[in-house]
This record gives structure tokens, sequence and C-alpha cells, in this order.
């Protein structure tokens, strides 16, 4: 809607704007015209007109945002409109881009910190990583024994869950290949051995840095 009114064409009925957001037209949507939209939208959702679903906004390693943004962003979530916004990061204390001088917690400004509700994270262990492994084979239509999903479990707690969740595929394919519907303990191993998580190549690189260029 802020698109279609930047240069409003014809009717100012929701069919008029709709069909002028097609157009490829690039254009200024200034906080005037923001502010215009947002009372429209306001007055629909009141009338029944409209029904708003707020969003998901994530954005990770939060703390590489300047106060700029920071600033922006504490504004924009006065808005009624405003999306559930969702800030990840792994920072303690450090300072705030754009305002050195101003050390906080997790790099965020205290004042937009105060308004947050923080949730601490925890690393999967084994049990929850083997839970999510079979949700993800589920997911993916992959079926897969206890012994190799076993295996991938250990995987994924001595290295990360994201390496083992990718061995998923190339061990059904390797298992494919040998005839079989089902992930068996020695087509993860295969697959482990053909795919070399983040350890294993620092590890091969070091041992053999002679062989590769700075």
């Amino acid at each position: 809607m802020d698109v279609a009114n930047a240069y409003p064409q014809g009717g100012q009925d929701i069919a008029s704007m709709m069909s002028q957001l097609m157009k490829q037209k690039k254009t200024e949507i200034t906080d005037k015209l923001r502010r215009d939209i947002d009372k429209i939208v306001n007055k629909y959702i009141d009338q029944g007109t409209a029904e708003l679903v707020p969003g998901v906004l994530f954005i990770d390693e939060v703390h590489m945002l300047d106060i700029e943004c920071f600033t922006y962003l504490s504004r924009a979530l006065e808005y009624s409109i405003a999306p559930i916004v969702i800030f990840a990061t792994n920072r303690g204390r450090c300072p705030v881009k754009g305002a050195e001088e101003l050390i906080s917690s997790h790099g965020i400004p205290q004042d937009l910190l105060d308004r947050i509700l923080i949730i601490k994270t925890k690393t999967y262990d084994k049990d929850a990583c083997l839970e999510i492994l079979k949700i993800r084979a589920h997911l993916e239509n992959v079926k897969i024994n206890q012994e190799a999903l076993a295996e991938l479990a250990s995987i994924a707690d001595e290295t990360t869950l994201r390496y083992a969740l990718q061995l998923l595929t190339p061990a059904f394919k390797i298992a494919k290949m040998s005839g079989k519907d089902l992930i068996e303990l020695e087509h993860v191993l295969e697959a482990q051995d053909l795919y070399l998580n983040a350890k294993r190549s620092s590890k091969i690189l070091e041992d053999d840095k002679e062989k590769y260029m700075l």
C-alpha cells in the first residue's frame, strides 16, 4: 500500500491501490506517507474490513547494527502494526557501533534493552539432538534405523547439529545406491568420510599447510 500510494492513480479503493503494485516504479516512500497508510490500515482493522496478522522479523548478529539502526528499530516498535522482532547474538558486554563510548550488554543500547524479553539459550545435549534428527528425517521422508540415528546423534554431539543434519541426505543417497530404502550405520559412516566437518577440515589444513597457498 505504501508503494501503491507513492504516486496514486485512479481510484483510492483497495483494488486500485493493489493494482498499482504491479507497475514498476522507483519512488521514495516518505515518513508522512507511511503514517497516512498506517491510519488507513488501522481504520480498516477497526471496521473489521481487514485483519492484521503480525509477522516475525529475525535479526541475527544484532550486535553488528549501529546506533542509528537501533534508534530506527526502537521507534518502529512503537507502531501497533509492528511485527514481532527477535534479536539473536552471542556477545556479552561490548561497545554499541556508532557510539563506541557506550558499553552495553549484547551491544544493544540500554533504552532498547529495557524493553525486550531476554531468553537464554543452551546448547543441545545428545538426547535433544537425537529427537531433532528424528523429526528432520521424518519431515524429509527419510527412513533410518536406530543404530544409524544414534550414530548421527553422537556426531552432532561431537561436532555440530547442523553437520549431522546435513549428513542425512547424502547418507540416504548412498543407501539408495546400495539398493536399500533405509539408512544404516555403514551409510552414515561413509557419508561422514566423504564430507568433512569444520574441525577435520581445519586439522587437514594445519597438517598439510605446506601444500596450500597462503
